[in-house]
């Protein structure tokens, strides 16, 4: 089964993919599992949980003070703005399991430092979004470290949904089962990357963003 573990909805302020868009792309996709990763926002899962098509995993992209970190499985809305233990023992007591999202990415990653040096679950290590450079470093960081691996799209828009995934058995039946997988280390990753037309677009327009937010982390 393919698994996109990142995956952003019109619940995220820059998202613009509705919640039957995210169905029906993810069944056209060969897409079998998604976990719906709003920044700062857990109101999509209630409203997708039963449908019956896809498995969803009750998730979150949390904006910490230092950057992104992916919650998986959680029963609760993380808040954004606390520092990465502090995000960490949030999620833990969530039911949930923390992943530093797209640590190279220097305007919303975590950075190397702090995700070696945090007790993270796992690392995301491809990302759809991400340059080519980046994916490789952040899946070669979760080898050396040890952690296990996710992957995902990052899509923020229907389209994009699928272009990052894990492969895990075909025997998984709830989202449960998948979170159980990744953390077995029965994921293998795998993903597009971002072009270097792509990357300046969307780099101009995220560094813009952060800048007029205050250099804080979404």
């Amino acid at each position: 089964m393919k698994a996109d573990l990142h995956v952003h909805t019109l619940y995220s302020n820059d998202g613009r993919t509705t919640l039957e868009d995210l169905i029906e792309f993810s069944v056209a996709k060969g897409i079998g599992c998604v976990a719906v990763t709003d920044h700062n926002s857990f109101e999509a899962y209630e409203h997708l949980k039963d449908n019956g098509k896809v498995i969803i995993i009750p998730a979150e992209e949390v904006s910490s003070k230092e950057g992104h970190i992916v919650a998986l499985g959680i029963d609760r809305l993380i808040p954004r703005g606390r520092s990465i233990q502090e995000t960490i023992d949030l999620i833990h007591e969530a039911g949930g399991y923390a992943f530093a999202a797209h640590p190279y990415r220097w305007w919303s990653g975590l950075g190397e430092k702090n995700t070696i040096e945090y007790p993270f679950d796992g690392i995301e290590a491809r990302n759809g979004r991400s340059i080519p450079s980046a994916n490789v470093k952040s899946e070669a960081l979760a080898k050396r470290i040890g952690k296990p691996i996710s992957a995902g799209s990052d899509a923020h828009t229907p389209r994009h949904i699928g272009e990052g995934y894990v492969e895990i058995p075909d025997s998984v039946k709830t989202w449960k089962d998948v979170v159980e997988a990744v953390m077995a280390g029965k994921a293998t990753a795998h993903s597009d990357s971002r072009g270097m037309v792509g990357t300046f677009k969307y780099g101009s327009k995220s560094i813009g963003e952060w800048m007029l937010r205050g250099f804080k982390k979404m």
